[in-house]
This record gives C-alpha cells, structure tokens and sequence, in this order.
C-alpha cells in the first residue's frame, strides 16, 4: 500500500477475490454457483446414456417395451436435471454464464432426449422387431453428436478449454451433416423398396425423429460456441 497527497491509503494491487469502490473502499465479490456445471455434466453424461440404450434396442429388438421403459426412465432423470437448473436460476443471484444462455443450453439440451425417447417408444408402439443397416448408423451417429455433446459441456468449467470445446462442437456439426446423408438415402431406400405403405410411414417417422435428434445435438454445438465466444 502507498499513501496519497492527503494520507489515505491507495490500493496498488486488488486481489482476485476483491472490488474496489474508491468511495467505500474494498468489497468481496459474492462467489457465482458452480452447480450449474455440475448440472450440464450430469445431463450431458445421462444424454449419452440414453442414446446407447436406443442403439441397443435397435441392435437387440427385443423386450421392446422393457427397453423403451429404460429410455424413458432416463428422459425423466434428464428432465428432473433440467427443471432443477430453471428452478436454480430463480435462486442463484450470481450466476457463472449468461441466464439466458443457461436457459438456453439446458433446454437445448433436453430436447435431444426427448426425440430419442420418441424414437424408442416408435419402436415399442409398432412392434418393429426387425432393424436396417440406415437405421443403424442414424443412431451411431447420434450417439457420437451426445458423446461430443457431453465433452464439450464438461468443459465450460474452464474456458482455458476453449479450443477443445470449440473442436467438439465442429464434430457435431460434422455429424449432423452425415446424419442428413444417411437420412436422405435411407428415404430413398424405403421409398424404393418397400412396398407396404404403414411400414414405409412407420420408417420415414423413425429416421426423420433420430435425424431431428442430432439436428438439436448442433442447436446445443450453437449455443456452446457463442458461450465459449463471449466468454474466453
């Protein structure tokens, strides 16, 4: 500390963990709620969950009720995590990103699961006890959009990580762009060769709701990108 004209004290160095109003002097600042990460990890971790519980009911279509059961068990849990973030932000005075992009995110991130929800119970609902090569690779796809979906909330703790959260977030992008490759050739495909109608409407209602599942794995890369832009 060093003096001015008048004697008073004049701060040369403010700590980390300090303000300082001239008038009143230093002032803590109140520490922001960390559990909002603990949160996004929590759901990004039971997203994945619930995208390999699809995968291994389209690979093992069998006890179809009993595996869309586990899906939509764990749909709840990824809302429960959402509803206690919105429930958080009515509470928390200092938040540590944006409100809006809290919101944002997790809501974001809650509509990937209900679309794979809504493709587990598709299966349940139309007995569908056989699978195809596109629908197989639609819900790999997917579950490597959550896989990245999940790093890259894992790291918003630290925005030293920009560069490898802002890397998942282009390899979700990438992957929604095959998963639009896949979707337009398994179309194709069904059109072409399946002669039944209600089966060619109970396909095309599955691929487009999986497709729609990564389509909002890249709302969730858009949200994160302006975060980690605004933010590091």
């Amino acid at each position: 500390m060093i003096a001015d004209r008048a004697g008073a004290p004049v701060p040369t160095v403010i700590e980390s963990s300090l303000d300082f109003d001239y008038e009143r002097g230093p002032m803590r600042l109140l520490p922001h709620d960390k559990t909002f990460f603990q949160f996004f990890e929590q759901h990004g971790a039971k997203t994945v969950e619930g995208c390999r519980a699809l995968l291994s009911l389209i690979e093992t279509p069998a006890d179809l009720e009993a595996q869309s059961q586990r899906v939509a068990q764990i749909e709840q849990e990824c809302d429960d995590i959402t509803h206690a973030v919105v429930a958080s932000l009515h509470k928390t005075f200092i938040t540590p990103l944006d409100r809006n992009d809290i919101y944002r995110l997790i809501t974001r991130m809650d509509d990937i699961m209900d679309l794979v929800e809504a493709a587990a119970d598709r299966f349940a609902l139309y007995e569908i006890h056989r699978t195809t090569p596109d629908v197989g690779e639609l819900a790999r796809a997917l579950v490597s959009s959550a896989e990245h979906v999940r790093d890259a909330v894992s790291g918003l703790r630290d925005m030293k990580q920009a560069p490898a959260i802002l890397q998942h977030c282009i390899e979700i992008n990438r992957l929604e762009n095959v998963a639009d490759k896949i979707l337009r050739s398994a179309l194709a495909r069904l059109f072409r060769e399946e002669k039944d109608p209600i089966a060619v409407m109970k396909w095309k209602e599955i691929f487009e709701t999986l497709e729609s599942a990564t389509d909002r794995c890249e709302d969730v890369a858009n949200v994160i990108e302006g975060v980690v832009l605004e933010n590091s």
